[in-house]
């Protein structure tokens, strides 16, 4: 079976992007050192159209072969004109507004969400599933998801965009590892608990 990972950038607060979701704060601490450890060990969740001018357009998928994101998530590109974000993932979307893909390797998903996700898992492969966001669709997802990978970036925002948008629930993960950045950074991987 397949993993559903939650890959996500966070305030020290827990939000994942100010009121609308925008997250472009989190990008002030990308250097070198950060960096190199997404290239080395999550190069797929870096998206096409930024890989090419980082140097880093021929890294190999080594996590997920296949992407799933919310509408508005996926809104924040096409707002650039970018149809095809992880063109080197297989790429759905979930939104129950856009009728019509804009782009042919951009699969919509409009109906049971969880039921398409429970049809990824079962696929044969060593790859994962690589959850982009955003908080509405976690929250819908959250009893799918095997493993959080929370890259947690040193800026309280107030307020904002939560990881989850859910009804209160618990679900308990184990702390795998941990991982501190000279930049202030912190990653954190989770797995879900049987």
């Amino acid at each position: 079976m397949r993993k559903l990972t939650y890959y996500i950038a966070v305030s020290i607060d827990g939000f994942i992007g100010d009121p609308s979701g925008d997250g472009t704060a989190f990008l002030s601490f990308v250097d070198e050192e950060f960096l190199a450890f997404m290239k080395a060990e999550y190069p797929e969740a870096l998206p096409t159209h930024g890989r090419r001018p980082l140097g880093i357009d021929d890294l190999e998928n080594r996590r997920f072969d296949t992407i799933i994101q919310g509408r508005a998530s996926y809104d924040l590109v096409l707002k650039g004109g970018i149809t095809s974000p992880y063109a080197h993932l297989r790429q759905y979307v979930v939104s129950r507004s856009i009728k019509e893909s804009p782009d042919p390797a951009v699969e919509i998903v409009s109906g049971d969400v969880v039921a398409k996700v429970r049809e990824l898992k079962a696929e044969e492969g060593g790859f994962g599933i690589y959850l982009c966001g955003g908080a509405d669709l976690a929250g819908q997802l959250v009893d799918e998801i095997d493993e959080l990978i929370i890259k947690t970036y040193p800026l309280v925002l107030g307020s904002g965009m939560p990881m989850f948008a859910a009804d209160f629930a618990l679900a308990e993960f184990a702390l795998e590892s941990v991982r501190t950045f000279g930049n202030g950074v912190l990653v954190r991987k989770y797995d879900r608990k049987p």
